[in-house]
């Protein structure tokens, strides 16, 4: 590789946010042991009620701290966990009254992109989960399995608008982005891979 080549990977936030993430992304990848996870039915909807948890927390702080609902609306996943879990035979108010780990406060723009960018990628990693749900249990986008279909024929689109988002921010954002986002991966990993019922993590 070049100096230029470089110089080019090390002034890029995205390959920053990767590498600097990379610890606690394949902690949460290692950890979760997701292909055990969903090979029950069980298991799944247990897993689908501990994202739910997750999201239910961090979306709303996201999207306060982004200030920016036409950019942050179509990347929003809750609805799709609500769906999955009704269709998995929940309540309204059993879904509603799923754990939920403790609130991590954002406090502006930056830190809500270095939180968009874990969720962002795992929409994207997601896709492999779902193909394999689909042959496990016969779900699919339309039924007990919309949030790992993510966002269907929009999801590049999403992503590529994501990564123009993030090749605009302020250097002096990055800081702030790199390490939310590796806040964020290990709260994650804390998160689902708890004991069944935990109410705080």
């Amino acid at each position: 590789m070049s100096d230029d080549d470089m110089s080019d990977r090390t002034g890029n936030l995205r390959w920053r946010l990767r590498e600097e993430t990379a610890t606690a992304h394949e902690a949460l990848e290692r950890d979760l042991a997701w292909e055990q996870r969903i090979a029950s039915l069980e298991g799944y909807r247990g897993l689908l009620g501990r994202l739910r948890g997750f999201h239910a927390m961090i979306e709303p702080e996201i999207g306060r701290a982004l200030a920016d609902d036409a950019f942050f609306a179509p990347r929003r996943r809750l609805a799709l966990l609500d769906a999955d879990l009704r269709h998995l035979g929940l309540s309204e108010a059993e879904i509603a009254a799923l754990p939920r780990p403790e609130p991590m406060t954002l406090s502006g723009p930056a830190q809500a992109l270095g939180a968009l960018y874990v969720l962002e990628g795992s929409t994207l990693g997601g896709k492999v989960i779902g193909r394999r749900v689909a042959a496990l249990h016969g779900f699919d986008a339309e039924a007990g399995a919309a949030y790992y279909g993510g966002h269907g024929d929009q999801a590049g689109a999403l992503w590529r608008s994501f990564c123009a988002r993030l090749d605009e921010a302020p250097e002096a954002d990055a800081p702030a982005i790199v390490a939310t986002a590796d806040a964020l991966f290990e709260a994650m990993r804390l998160w689902l891979c708890a004991p069944a019922g935990t109410a705080a993590a």
